[in-house]
């Protein structure tokens, strides 16, 4: 496996080896230096099937509740197609904390799935490494409409009604 590209894609014109990229962080030889270098590399995990690795990189305080069997099974039962980061907010070194909002491509008995993520990381001083602390869905984006709105337009909310007579009432 030195050889391949790493299951990541940590870039889409540049295809790093897995020796390269991710697999030092999994065999321990180094810590990954960032909460994006984490998360890449807990992906590459399940792709190589390194579930303890998955284990070592949860924050302490939340190992209790890994479910070891169901990331084999979810791990050796899928076909790992890549990752995208969509964003990143800190986890650079030198911050204590890292967000990483993630979409996780597989294929799985068959149907191509991705799993949409945003995910808090924590770096620990003692252990000098990053951690995955949790994760949940992403928030929906705020949009702005910045059109201006007639009295006897429609009202932007959907209701059918015109504005004036739904949200362009004076209070």
């Amino acid at each position: 496996m030195t050889q391949s590209i790493c299951p990541c894609r940590k870039t889409s014109d540049q295809k790093l080896a897995y020796a390269e990229c991710c697999q030092p962080f999994i065999e321990g030889k180094a810590p990954a230096p960032t909460a994006e270098a984490l998360m890449r590399s807990r992906y590459s995990a399940f792709a190589v099937g390194a579930i303890p690795y998955l284990a070592q990189t949860v924050a302490p305080e939340s190992r209790h509740d890994m479910d070891m069997d169901s990331l084999e099974r979810w791990s050796k039962e899928s076909e790992w197609l890549g990752l995208d980061i969509v964003e990143t907010e800190g986890g650079q070194p030198g911050d204590g904390l890292g967000i990483v909002e993630f979409n996780a491509h597989f294929k799985r008995e068959g149907t191509e799935e991705s799993h949409l993520e945003r995910s808090s990381f924590r770096f620990d001083q003692k252990d000098k490494c990053w951690y995955f602390v949790d994760g949940g869905k992403p928030k929906g984006k705020t949009v702005v409409n910045t059109q201006k709105v007639g009295r006897n337009d429609p009202c932007p909310c959907g209701s059918g009604k015109k504005y004036k007579k739904c949200h362009g009432v004076a209070a």
